[in-house]
């Protein structure tokens, strides 16, 4: 593998002094990264690559929905029916997540009896 990074790091500078980089679209700008706060960190490379081939998992889209009802809930703007509405539908998707054992892993029982072993309350 040590090798193979030589010869990557050898042919990108050569790129660069052939001038290959230079005047590249969005030269001088800052990257417009996605907001992947809402996927586990371990999972982030996956997931991203998954986007970049135009396929979103179902899981990630759910929990975007959840971010966003979270943020009408907050909201001062929304009114009772809309909050109401938004509570119920934060229900069924948190369960729907937590039947597919996604989040409920650490919830509960099984949460406090895991704690109480490595000693921590």
């Amino acid at each position: 593998m040590l090798l193979l990074n030589m010869l990557a790091e050898q042919r990108i500078e050569e790129a660069m002094r052939d001038g290959a980089f230079d005047n590249l679209p969005g030269e001088g700008k800052p990257l417009a990264l996605d907001d992947d706060l809402l996927v586990p960190e371990e999972a982030r490379v996956a997931y991203r690559v998954l986007k970049n081939a135009g396929f979103v998992p179902p899981e990630l889209e759910t929990r975007r929905e959840i971010a966003d009802l979270h943020r009408l809930i907050a909201s001062e703007t929304a009114d009772e029916e809309q909050q109401r509405r938004a509570y119920a539908r934060l229900a069924v998707l948190q369960a729907a997540l937590e039947g597919k054992g996604r989040g409920a892993l650490l919830r509960g029982e099984y949460r406090i009896r895991l704690l109480a072993r490595f000693g921590r309350r």
